[in-house]
Parts: structure tokens; sequence; C-alpha cells
């Protein structure tokens, strides 16, 4: 079969992943961990499907005895009239409690998959910012929202269909046996072909169905980053290539899950196949025992009707089987996510810049760091801040100003040496202590959802709203606020909506003016306003920065003038620092770059 199944045209398969048992029933067990809280409505839920699988054996039994009262010729209307009211309240009150065991099975695998998704989100908070810069944002928003959904629904199929089709099997053969032996041994003998074709198929879904979600997921993070950066798309023309690249995945993506559902789309006509065959053979030797009068025809009528359902279930446990492979494969890439080392346990329980006492001397010694260990960026890197002093950080693209930012944040930490604020090893101070005695504007602006007033409150939630006024005129962004429909309560869209980019930045500085922490960081922070505006949004820098420790990113050297300190990088390295006068004094790179402009 497996040879006539890859001529085919369409089913040509390449190397394929497999998953061993063991690491299945490793992923299983992790989502059992997360059903236990939630094991008494599992516990109703499989009391349920018990009485639901008597109601519906008990059914047969009553209409066999009908049928062997109306053979005779003579017919006993009160005892049909006392079974038909029997099947009818049976019916009706399995019919209820099949409702009401799909309405708690699903509100426990919502509630699981609400869990698992709360934990994936959390933790994505707390890995290494190197696993969000590895890993593309359409990926992981796939992991935690489509690959969740994939497991819901195996696991809707899994709590009901696997455990009533094996309780509607056990309990369908003990009857059967009890009625009649040589038949129940026709059945139980030719049943086991199911078992075959479901364990056959099975082995085929899992790398198929891991494909199909890997590859969904690089398809999310074209869409995303294509969304993300629409215009730029546009401004250079390349929606054709977009498209292009899209309907290369999308065919991909096609094959895959055509392969996957053509092996678990034969699960049910091959099962169908095996269930005719054990109701022909039912049908074949009950009726000879009918016509040597060892059995009554209401009694092969019940077991016509056992033998539908003893092979019935094995149509849907083989069908679970096929999508817990499916949802096995999701929930492997979630629990990936959910099982990423987080970033190294802060060794303190200090929050606060005022806990911390943050001076803002900063001190690199001997600093060495790069993002892949073969290519070396930054080398013995030393420098020495003073408290309130002003430092500019100058260089050729790619010269590592980004980087000191970055190991300033403790975004990344040194692969050697030391960086120490106020002799504090910030290795030994917590993250978000560290990170809240900074103030960051970014060339690259970031807005939420919401409101003008939340955007600014990022970070000082509880402020009032005479601050946030107060911020946002230091910041020179009151006045376009004021002419917006709602002023502060307008609510803007993801990333900032309608305003213009210019408008986005002034938003981020009033955000840093509200917060004002001991220490700053600039990059590139006027990039996005006008000339007359950027004048006015110097002066107050020049005003915040009185006291603050300011690390200034800064690519038009003319910003810079009035610098402390300014550290000339190239290549990972400081190859000259001190004043502006300094430095073109001595007439180096810095010179050289100054007159370049």
């Amino acid at each position: 079969m497996k040879q006539l199944l890859q001529k085919l045209p369409f089913f040509k398969q390449g190397k394929k992943e497999k998953m061993s048992f063991e690491d299945q029933k490793i992923i299983l067990k992790k989502v059992w961990n997360y059903i236990l809280p939630y094991r008494s409505s599992v516990i109703a839920v499989l009391v349920l499907s018990v009485l639901i699988v008597a109601g519906s054996l008990y059914v047969p039994v009553l209409v066999g005895k009908v049928i062997d009262i109306l053979l005779p010729g003579y017919i006993e209307m009160a005892v049909i009239k006392k079974h038909l009211i029997k099947i009818l309240v049976i019916v009706l009150v399995t019919a209820f409690l099949q409702w009401l065991m799909n309405a708690m099975n699903n509100d426990v695998t919502y509630h699981i998959v609400r869990d698992i998704r709360r934990d994936a989100f959390n933790r994505l908070q707390s890995v290494p910012i190197a696993y969000l810069d590895e890993n593309p944002a359409g990926d992981l928003v796939s992991r935690i929202m489509t690959d969740a959904d994939q497991l819901a629904d195996g696991l809707l199929l899994g709590f009901t269909q696997f455990f009533t089709g094996v309780m509607t099997i056990v309990a369908t053969l003990v009857i059967m046996i009890r009625l009649s032996f040589p038949i129940a041994l026709v059945v139980v003998v030719i049943t086991p072909l199911s078992l075959y074709v479901a364990s056959y198929i099975a082995t085929h879904t899992y790398a198929l169905f891991s494909q199909q979600a890997k590859m969904r997921g690089a398809q999310t993070a074209l869409i995303n980053e294509t969304l993300e950066n629409e215009k730029i798309v546009k401004a250079f023309g390349q929606e054709k290539q977009i498209e292009k690249r899209f309907e290369t995945m999308n065919r991909e993506l096609e094959k895959i899950s055509l392969k996957a559902l053509f092996y678990s789309s034969l699960t049910n006509p091959c099962t169908r196949f095996v269930n005719s065959l054990v109701y022909a053979a039912v049908a074949l030797f009950g009726g000879y025992a009918v016509v040597n009068g060892k059995m009554s025809v209401g009694l092969l009528a019940v077991f016509l009707s056992y033998s539908t359902q003893y092979t019935k279930p094995f149509n849907e446990i083989s069908g679970v089987v096929t999508e817990l492979q499916n949802a096995i494969a999701c929930a492997g890439r979630i629990f990936e996510v959910i099982e990423k080392e987080p970033e190294q346990t802060d060794p303190m329980q200090t929050q606060t810049p005022a806990a911390l006492g943050v001076q803002g001397r900063v001190s690199c010694r001997d600093v060495n760091f790069s993002y892949v260990k073969d290519k070396k960026l930054i080398e013995h890197f030393n420098v020495e801040v003073m408290p309130g002093q002003n430092v500019a950080i100058v260089g050729p693209t790619g010269c590592g100003k980004t980087t000191v930012i970055n190991l300033l944040m403790r975004f990344y930490d040194v692969d050697s040496g030391t960086i120490l604020v106020d002799e504090k090893d910030i290795r030994q101070m917590p993250r978000s202590g560290l990170r809240r005695s900074y103030g960051m504007v970014l060339q690259d602006t970031w807005l939420r959802s919401g409101t003008i007033r939340d955007n600014i409150c990022f970070g000082k939630p509880d402020a009032t709203p005479e601050e946030v006024v107060a911020a946002a005129k230091a910041a020179y962004a009151d006045s376009f606020i004021r002419r917006l429909p709602k002023g502060y309560d307008t609510v803007i869209g993801e990333d900032g909506g309608l305003l213009s980019a210019g408008q986005k930045q002034l938003l981020c500085i009033a955000r840093v003016m509200l917060s004002l922490p001991p220490m700053l960081i600039l990059d590139e922070a006027t990039s996005s306003i006008d000339t007359r505006t950027e004048m006015k949004i110097q002066s107050a820098f020049t005003a915040m920065m009185v006291g603050r420790t300011t690390f200034i990113v800064a690519h038009r050297l003319s910003t810079i003038r009035n610098a402390d300190l300014i550290l000339v990088m190239k290549d990972g390295n400081i190859i000259e620092q001190g004043n502006h006068e300094s430095l073109l004094a001595a007439g180096g790179f810095y010179a050289s770059l100054y007159n370049a402009v």
C-alpha cells in the first residue's frame, strides 16, 4: 500500500521529521500538567460519557424486544408503548447529557488553551532579547495563536471521543460475548484491521502536520513583516516580489497540507470498509443462527446495532489519533517557547531607581562582546563616565554604537569584562531597576494602541493630568495634541496610527520628560523633527540633562558639540575620546568625520 501511495503524482515525499513515541509522551505529560487544575471537571466529563454510552447501548435492547413482540402476529400495544416511552426518555436524557458533556468539555479545553497561551506570552516577556532577535515575530505569533487553536481542536476531540469510544468498544464487546460468543468472536477477529489502518496512518501524519505548522508560521511571519513595512514595500516597488514570495510559500503550504490531509482522509473510508465487513459478517452468521432457531430476529437486530456501535468508535478513535498528531506537533512548538530559558534571575528584589540609589557613574572595564562568537565586535572597551556628564558616541555605521547601548541596558550581557553603575556590577543589579534608571528615546518610535495620555504615561502610570501636560509642553507636543479631536484622550492606533513620524517622536520624548530618570539614552532622538522644533527640543534636552548622565548616539556631529565627552568608535573600539575642541585640534578620525559633513 505504501508503494502504491508513493506512486501518486502529488504524493512524493521528501525527508520527514519524525517524533519518537517517547517524545510524544513527554509532550502529552506537559499537556496533562495543564489539565490537572481542572481534573474535577474532567472527571465529570468522563462520568457523563459513561452515562451516555450506557444509554446508547440500552436503546438497541429495547428495540430488539419490540421487534420480538411484533413478529408472532399478536401485538401487545401496552408493552410496545411502554418500551417506546422508555426509548424516548432515554434518547432525550442521553441527548441532554451529550450537550452538557460537550459544554463542560469546551469549557475545560479553552481554559487549558488560555493557560498555555498566557504562559507562552509571559515567557516571551522574560526571554533574552537575543531570542526575539533570532526568531521572526510572525512565527512566534503563529505559535501562540494558530498552534494553540490546533491544540484546542485536538483536545476537544480527545477528551470526549477517545474515552467514549473506548468505553463503547469495551461495553459492546462484553455484551456481545454474553449474547453470542461465536458471532462476537467474528467481530473481534475482523476489527483489528481498523487498528492496523489507524496506526499506519498515524505514523505518517505527525511529520506532515509538523511541517505544516512550521510553514504556516513562516507564512505568518512574512505577512506580519510585510504589513508592518507596507510603505517601504510600496516605496521601492516590491509588491510583485513580495507577492511571488507569498505565492511560493502558499504553494508549499498547499502541498504539505494536501499531503497531511490525504493521509488523514484515508482514515474514514478505510475504517468504514472494515466496519462494513464486520456488519456483513454479523448479518451472515446471525442470519444463519436465526434460521437454525439459535437466535431471535430481535436479538439479531440488537447484534447488528451493537456491531455498528462497536466498530464506529474505531472510526472516531482513528480520527482522534490523526487529530492528536496535529495537536502534539503544535503543542511541541508552543512548549518550545514556554520552556525557553529565561534571562538569569535578578539577584535582588529592589525595583526602583530611588531604592537602588543610582547617581549615574558608569564604568566600562575591558568589555568584550559579539553577537556571533566567531565574529568579534566590541573588544577591550574601556570608558569612565562621571555623574551628570553628557557622553556622545559617534562613528561609522556598524562600529558598535547601538551595541554599547544594548550592553548598558542589559539587553545583552557582556562576554567578558565588567560594566559598573556607581561601582556596582550591573549583572548584580535587577534588570527592572537598572532599566528604570535610564530614560530612552530612540530613532525608531514605538507607541501602543490607546489614548495619547496612556502613551505618555507608559513609564509612569500613576502620573497626574497636570504632570502629563507639563511633560508634553516640555517636549513641545502639547500644541499638536490639543489640535487632535479629543486632545489627550484621542485614541491612536497601533504604532501611532495616522500621526506623523515627528509627532510620534515628540510623544516618545514627552514619555521620558515625564519619568525623568537619573540617566538618559538619546539615539538620534530628534531625527524626525523639523529644524525649528529641533532647536526647541535641544534646549529642553539641555535643561533635562542637567545633573543626569546622558549617552547620546549621534550621526549628525553638529548636535553633540557641547558634549562633555565624545567617544569615537571604529570596528568596536574607542579610537579617540575627548571634547569637541580637543578632538578637532588633534586632527584625527573625528576631525575627518566632522569636516566631511
